[in-house]
């Protein structure tokens, strides 16, 4: 499925309605919401919610949630960003006998779905009309997951799923342009103890190279 070509048919819909329907878009950080915002904000009234026990430090989720406020301060001033406690062993119970994985294999699907579940059930809870994460926007993440985890968990909750690709049309090379254009704190790994690890260890191996 087209999921770029999805999202811009729902896209089309809402702009023949009278009212903006709502959104509750899970966010993992500034840098990725900027360039989804960029195109969604004119057709939903959202509601960002940073759900991320993935994090590995607790250092490393304040920061990132603070930027993501930051930056909502400075371009979306009406958009409320719904701030969840730091569940890192939510994670660690989710991702259990997954620890070696490679980045981008099962550990990650289970790591998708925890955090688009919990975004499932708060929009389920709040009545909001259509839930989503910025999450597709990243090369590095697998779009035909996360758009078919969102589908189960909107049969599951009964919530219309923002099917999306945002890397397409540029969307990673905008997330880029205007991580620069507002200073916006970017991280060179995903954010889980396993990430870290292996970009620590590709960062000696390119050291050593050289």
């Amino acid at each position: 499925m087209n999921y770029d070509k999805v999202c811009t048919e729902i896209l089309e819909k809402i702009k023949t309605e009278e009212k903006k329907p709502t959104l509750l878009l899970q966010a993992c950080c500034a840098p990725c919401s900027s360039a989804v915002l960029e195109r969604l904000a004119s057709f939903f009234s959202i509601s960002m919610f940073f759900y991320n026990p993935n994090i590995t430090e607790e250092r490393e989720y304040e920061k990132r949630k603070e930027e993501l406020q930051k930056f909502l301060s400075l371009k979306y001033p009406m958009i409320t960003l719904l701030n969840c406690p730091y569940e890192k062993e939510a994670f660690l119970l989710k991702t259990k006998g997954l620890e070696k994985e490679k980045e981008g294999g099962k550990r990650c699907y289970a790591c998708y779905s925890l955090r688009l579940e919990k975004a499932a059930l708060v929009a389920k809870e709040h009545h909001f009309d259509y839930f989503g994460t910025t999450l597709s926007i990243s090369p590095y993440k697998n779009s035909k997951w996360l758009n078919e985890i969102g589908e189960e968990l909107a049969k599951k909750y009964q919530v219309s799923y923002l099917y999306a690709d945002f890397k397409k049309k540029n969307g990673y090379k905008r997330s880029i342009e205007l991580s620069h254009l507002y200073h916006l704190y970017r991280q060179d790994y995903c954010g889980c103890v396993y990430s870290k690890i292996e970009r620590e260890q590709k960062k000696r191996e390119e050291s050593l190279a050289h």
